[in-house]
């Protein structure tokens, strides 16, 4: 778990590095499903609280880095050569997603398929889903129960904390 604080302080310093005098700002989101974004059309850079709440600072600065990579290489650039240049140039040397989960204790609806891999659900599943990890494509045989949560099992008190801070400056 990074401070808020620290995480602002790491964040402005990245911006006013790489991307100084262009008028790009920083803020927490309350994604769960992603670690950071790079809003271009606010000229902001976000990363999730409940990343925060869990991540160490190295991890931090690598989800502040790849969303800085994004400001610098321009939204036509998604995730391709000019991108990968670009993040390579400020030192970023993680992968092109963040390999682990943003929030997914926070997930109010859990499944699992009959071989017992456990898949998580922000949103009341509407429709019959079969595991991805079972095979490609819908099966009846590898269908997902799904069961509701108790709402204290998963609330995330670090990310709640942060979220109640006012932090986003």
């Amino acid at each position: 778990m990074v401070d808020a604080a620290v995480v602002t302080d790491i964040a402005e310093g990245l911006l006013a590095a790489h991307l100084g005098g262009g008028g790009w700002s920083f803020g927490f989101d309350n994604a769960r499903r992603r670690a950071g974004a790079c809003d271009y059309a606010r000229r902001r850079i976000t990363v999730s609280r409940y990343l925060v709440a869990k991540a160490s600072e190295d991890e931090v600065r690598q989800v502040l880095l790849h969303e800085v990579a994004h400001a610098l290489a321009g939204h036509a650039a998604a995730h391709g050569a000019r991108w990968k240049t670009a993040a390579r140039r400020i030192g970023y040397t993680g992968a092109r997603l963040h390999p682990g989960s943003i929030a997914d204790e926070t997930a109010p609806w859990v499944g699992t398929c009959p071989s017992g891999h456990v898949h998580y659900r922000f949103r009341r599943p509407t429709a019959p889903l079969s595991c991805g990890l079972c095979g490609t494509r819908f099966s009846a045989a590898t269908l997902i129960e799904w069961r509701p949560r108790p709402a204290q099992a998963h609330a995330a008190p670090a990310a709640r904390a942060l979220i109640g801070s006012g932090s986003s400056r």
